[in-house]
């Protein structure tokens, strides 16, 4: 919601020209041995004892030999007798050694065949028992081994437990930080991302930061949703909770609609049917209320809104929850921080939107122009924690509406730049990210958006003007940017819906305008 420090009287009468038509219709806020043979080896030993045909040696000694033969002789095959014969040789030793063919008894050597009882060393295949080594198979065990690998992978699926990313995708729920990142807390129940079941923690699960943002496919890159219904609406959040999607945003008692598709919307009674009684009693003169925030987190719904008047930084953010958005009805617990209500603030409570971390702590971003956008602690119960002074996490001359979601590894800080409802006409919507809630958020560029950065994500063009006061929601067909835009005219506050994806290098790309 745009409340600019000057010129407040103009502002105020543009604005309210421009509610006016709105008003009511407002509501909006993813890797064989032969050792046997050693047998035919003694066989072979018969040859050797044919060689005691050289100890026919003696045959040299001629009347031996004849007696000598015998002996040898009688071993060589009787071969020997032959050599005896060549005792007329005389003892040609080399003729007796002419035995060794009677060592042919090798032949009896063929005992080697006898040797066959390697064939019996066949017990070497009884060492087959290495396939009894089989056992190996056993080692298979390996394999069970693999139980416990395995399983552990299975419990890897508890990554898919991670799927409070796809809670996160309740992150879409951090859509409802369409009204500002506190949508994106309500994804933060992400925790409660069990509900994610239900879907509605779906939006919550922006307190993860898995990816719940699709990559960008240059070849089909986001394009903007064709919508139907009532659609008109001014500074929207979203929330998907039981196949539902609940649209919030500013309205004379905070505008409300619903739908099954996230295209067709049906407008429902605003949440309040009057001003909260509290109000009267901080700031004077509020007729609207503005900019809500719904997020699902600690087991309950919770809704933010602001109030104020145009042109001016006296402001309230209230509080209101509630268990179901099927049943029951909203209980308001007053104000949740005030600027410029018995104290004296450079800074513009309004434009709410609450965001979990990691630890499961809840925050609030908020602001608008004068010192830009702030950050407060909440407790368990969504009211503030503490009374630290606010956190400035991005200034600019002309800043507001913040909305912050976790996920891919980052908080993602969308803010509006310009003017939303007079001037230039010139609202967009611009991003940065950090890997801490607290910051230092900076843009693509690296400029730290303390310093005015932000990374520009939609603009205007000639049919559609100054749109912005975006919100995220990740559902599980994907990811979109929720905001608002003007017509040619720069009237009518009508209700924008269009796809998200990151790039490369991780920086969110919109549909639009």
């Amino acid at each position: 919601m745009f409340t600019r420090k000057s010129t407040a009287r103009s502002v105020q009468f543009s604005k309210s020209l421009l509610l006016s038509g709105i008003v009511g219709s407002l509501i909006l806020g993813c890797s064989g041995s032969d050792s046997g043979g050693v047998v035919p080896g003694t066989g072979g030993n018969t040859s050797a004892a044919g060689s005691t045909a050289v100890g026919g040696v003696p045959s040299t000694g001629g009347t031996g030999a004849t007696s000598m033969p015998s002996t040898g002789g009688a071993k060589n095959t009787g071969g020997a007798p032959n050599v005896g014969g060549a005792t007329a040789t005389g003892g040609t030793n080399p003729t007796g050694g002419m035995p060794s063919t009677g060592g042919t008894g090798a032949t009896g050597g063929s005992q080697a065949a006898g040797g066959a009882p390697s064939t019996g060393g066949t017990v070497a295949m009884g060492g087959s028992q290495a396939e009894g080594g089989v056992p190996s198979t056993g080692g298979t065990v390996a394999m069970g081994g693999s139980k416990v690998g395995g399983a552990p992978s299975t419990g890897g699926t508890l990554g898919t437990g991670g799927s409070k990313a796809a809670g996160g995708a309740s992150s879409t729920g951090g859509s409802v930080a369409t009204t500002g990142g506190s949508k994106a807390t309500g994804g933060t129940p992400a925790t409660g991302g069990t509900p994610a079941t239900g879907g509605t923690p779906s939006a919550g699960g922006t307190s993860s930061s898995s990816c719940g943002i699709p990559a960008y496919d240059a070849a089909n890159p986001p394009t903007t949703l064709t919508l139907t219904g009532n659609l008109g609406t001014h500074d929207p959040v979203v929330i998907l909770s039981n196949s539902v999607y609940y649209q919030y945003a500013t309205g004379n008692g905070i505008g409300y609609k619903t739908s099954t598709n996230l295209t067709a919307w049906t407008g429902q009674p605003d949440v309040f049917s009057s001003i909260p009684a509290w109000v009267a009693g901080s700031i004077s003169g509020v007729t609207n209320i503005w900019a809500p925030d719904i997020s699902f987190w600690g087991g309950q719904y919770h809704l933010y809104y602001a109030v104020s008047t145009f042109g001016s930084n006296k402001s309230c953010i209230g509080h209101a929850t509630r268990a179901s958005l099927t049943s029951g009805s909203w209980a308001d617990h007053g104000s949740v921080i005030c600027s410029n209500v018995g104290t004296t603030d450079n800074w513009n409570a309004i434009d709410p939107n609450v965001i979990v971390d990691d630890a499961g702590q809840a925050w609030m971003d908020f602001g608008s122009f004068w010192n830009g956008i702030m950050l407060i602690k909440l407790d368990s119960t969504g009211a503030r924690a503490d009374t630290a002074a606010p956190q400035n996490i991005a200034r600019n001359s002309s800043i507001e509406g913040p909305f912050i979601i976790h996920t891919c590894g980052y908080y993602y800080l969308f803010v509006s730049f310009g003017s939303c409802c007079s001037g230039n006409y010139d609202y967009n919507i611009r991003v940065g990210r950090s890997t801490s809630v607290t910051g230092p958020y900076v843009d693509k560029a690296g400029t730290n958006m303390l310093n005015g950065g932000g990374t520009l994500l939609v603009t205007g063009n000639s049919t559609w003007h100054a749109p912005g006061h975006n919100a995220v929601i990740l559902t599980p067909n994907g990811a979109y940017n929720v905001y608002h835009a003007l017509n040619s005219s720069n009237a009518n506050a009508t209700l924008r819906i269009s796809q998200l994806a990151l790039d490369a290098q991780g920086w969110p790309v919109s549909g639009g305008p």
